[in-house]
């Protein structure tokens, strides 16, 4: 049943008396109102007329712009500046000799530029197509295809009796990591490795700029760095005369790939596959119907493929700025979003950037009718974040204890708007509830007579899909993994096809994108009123039942798996019986001081101090779930709930570190790994009583 718009604006208002104190309500009224598409589509502009790579002149024009605006808006703001090992290619070529009597073919590894490119003068600027800390070198050998590079796909290949040692592989983007595809052809044998775009996954018969899919000669670029941050300082900041690993320690911790490789389009990708002979793939490998038949090798094509790059110290220069907190200034709201992109970045990053700006200069229009916060609220426009998290990391790392002691929440925003699509959301479980409300009071930017919310509802088949925070590839990942705060990562739809091409102009986000700017629109106004709730609200609006359940869910999913085993997982389901019983008996101390508030207003005022204890209790339950150790073999990560597979810097896992083990004892199957499997779990079992006891509040 649809509402109308007024309808849906009363029911916002009403929302809101109920959510929200008195004092505030109307603020978070206002903040919705003062959408505007014409605003942020002006900021999209301005920040998509160049590339801007990170460490580039462009970008750091760009961080300039951010600055300005924010100050515009009554934002005291700093820039937070870092030196950080940067890569960029030097050279890059790649012939293909075919069986005879065909010739070699020399590929140009050019993104062609379309008819009518309004960026046609700046198209120079494009950085050319390579893979963001690769290794330099030659390499000359057939090639065999690997589908997606994921480890079953190798396992097929095995069952066929077919070995990528001393080959080049090929591999198309999707499912996993590109870094993880470039690692997993490394570990397999191969000398090097391909990745290319295949029309299956990001093309069709028409391409942009008549349709939104990629072009033929379209290329994805990004990173294979798989750790977080600068890799020449793991585990704490870039900044000043600070210690840095050499090349060669770098590369001896194993977070980026040992063998050369590059990323090819479409079109190049094709043309090599019409030289591999051998067996053919099977039906789930192959690309569209017009595609040529796809064999898997090695050979008879031999490929010649070399790349060098450079390793360079370059400053990078992240945006902070605050709105001091009036009566709980040390407690921090933080929300991010980073502003590099390895092209134009009309999608990702800078759809997410205009919003933030959107975000602060309505906030700006709040403080003018006399709003304050109550707590302070940190926004954060982070630098190359494409080569790894680097800027969010190194500002965290710096600022680690701060953090520690003062953060509420992260709230992230990578690419806003990626096309047209449903609303999508991920976070830390006590944040649903959160979610949910400030969706059910913003306008649906396709359908005004309903709500956000309505229309998440109606494509989530009645029951609202919030995802979890376990991959690593976006900024909330250093808040949350390696420091236990708790976040959110929002958008309007979840993948794009000319992704980390240089299509992803601004005329591909005005066409295809979002033409109207509506969107943009509804996420500025659910990111906004998501902060303003956690940055004005007396006591935190945080719900650790949902977490109890979902913690619950995981430890039954674990023990489906390992049914046939005999691994103990008695103190695992006790400590999330303890958690649940401390959610509840916090919610409880949580109705009746609001209760004191309604009804005995004599003698709120002595209550400050309990209501401060009961939030920092809020706070401090997530950072309970990490630990100093971190995730075997992988210990920048210290949470042991959420965390990213280890096979697949993309996925995101439950119980990770138990995950990890069960891997390797099913590879070793030895009794030694699977008592491994049992301290995993008793480490995740320790940690929930932790937050339990966190909680409760009081020392056992």
């Amino acid at each position: 049943m649809f509402r109308t718009a007024a309808a849906v604006l009363t029911i916002a208002a009403f929302s809101f008396l109920l959510y929200s104190s008195p004092s505030k309500s109307s603020y978070h009224s206002l903040f919705i109102s003062l959408a505007d598409n014409v605003s942020t589509s002006n900021h999209l502009y301005t920040l998509t007329r160049r590339p801007h790579v990170a460490g580039s002149e462009a970008n750091a024009e760009a961080a300039n712009y951010v600055f300005s605006i924010f100050t515009s808006s009554k934002i005291v703001s700093r820039m937070a500046s870092y030196e950080v090992l940067l890569t960029y290619p030097q050279s890059r070529s790649l012939t293909l000799t075919p069986p005879p009597p065909e010739e070699p073919i020399v590929f140009d590894l050019r993104q062609e530029i379309y008819d009518g490119d309004p960026y046609a003068d700046v198209a120079n600027e494009v950085i050319p197509t390579f893979h963001a800390y690769a290794k330099s070198g030659t390499v000359v050998g057939p090639v065999v295809y690997v589908n997606y590079g994921r480890p079953e796909d190798y396992g097929v290949l095995k069952e066929m009796g077919i070995n990528a040692t001393g080959n080049i592989v090929l591999a198309r983007y999707g499912e996993i990591f590109r870094g993880d595809i470039v690692r997993n052809a490394h570990e397999a044998g191969a000398i090097g490795a391909l990745v290319y775009t295949d029309k299956k996954d990001y093309g069709s018969e028409r391409w942009f700029p008549d349709s939104k899919w990629m072009p033929p000669t379209g290329v994805q670029v990004g990173t294979l760095y798989s750790g977080q941050g600068d890799p020449s300082t793991p585990g704490w900041a870039s900044s000043g005369e600070c210690e840095r690993l050499s090349q060669d320690d770098i590369e001896k911790r194993g977070d980026v790939p040992l063998i050369p490789s590059l990323p090819i389009s479409a079109t190049d990708g094709e043309a090599i596959l019409r030289t591999i002979g051998g067996q053919v793939a099977g039906e789930d490998w192959q690309g569209r119907e017009d595609a040529p038949l796809y064999r898997i090798g090695p050979g008879p094509g031999i490929v010649n493929l070399s790349y060098s790059g450079e390793k360079v110290i370059r400053t990078i220069q992240n945006v902070i700025g605050l709105i001091e907190g009036e009566e709980e200034p040390d407690r921090l709201v933080l929300l991010g979003n980073h502003r590099d992109a390895w092209t134009y970045g009309a999608v990702d990053p800078n759809s997410g950037t205009a919003v933030l700006l959107e975000v602060a200069e309505r906030l700006r229009k709040l403080q003018e009718k006399g709003w304050k916060p109550r707590r302070t609220i940190v926004f954060c426009n982070w630098d190359a974040e494409e080569y790894g998290l680097v800027g969010s990391t190194e500002w965290v790392e710096e600022n680690r204890e701060l953090l520690a002691s003062r953060a509420v929440a992260y709230i992230n925003v990578d690419s806003a708007v990626y096309e047209p699509g449903g609303f999508a959301a991920s976070a830390t479980p006590q944040l649903d509830e959160l979610l949910k409300q400030a969706s059910q009071v913003v306008p649906d930017p396709d359908n005004s007579s309903q709500t956000v919310y309505d229309s998440w509802f109606a494509t989530s088949n009645s029951k609202i899909k919030i995802g979890r925070l376990g991959s690593g590839q976006s900024d909330f990942a250093t808040f949350l993994q390696h420091a236990g705060i708790p976040a959110v990562d929002m958008s309007f739809g979840e993948g794009y096809p000319v992704y980390h091409s240089m299509y992803d102009d601004f005329v591909w986000m005005k066409k295809y994108g979002d033409p109207l700017f509506q969107r943009h629109v509804a996420v500025a106004s659910i990111w906004g009123l998501v902060v303003l709730r956690l940055a004005d609200e007396e006591f935190l609006p945080f719900d650790y039942l949902s977490y109890a359940n979902e913690l619950q869910n995981y430890a039954e999913d674990l023990r489906d798996v390992i049914r046939d085993r005999e691994i103990d997982l008695t103190p695992l389901f006790k400590a999330i019986k303890e958690f649940e019983k401390a959610a509840t008996k916090i919610k409880d101390q949580m109705k009746a001081l609001k209760g004191i508030k309604r009804w005995l207003p004599q003698m709120w005022k002595r209550s400050f101090a309990e209501v401060r204890e009961l939030n920092d209790r809020l706070i401090m339950a997530e950072r309970a779930f990490t630990d100093d150790d971190g995730l075997f073999g992988r210990s920048w990560y210290k949470h042991l709930i959420y965390g990213p597979s280890k096979h697949d810097d993309y996925g995101s896992v439950s119980f990770p570190g138990i995950y990890d083990t069960i891997d390797e004892a099913e590879h070793n199957n030895s009794a030694k790994a699977w008592q491994f499997v049992q301290h995993q779990v008793w480490r995740v079992a320790r940690v929930i009583r932790h937050a339990s006891l966190v909680l409760n509040g009081e020392l056992t």
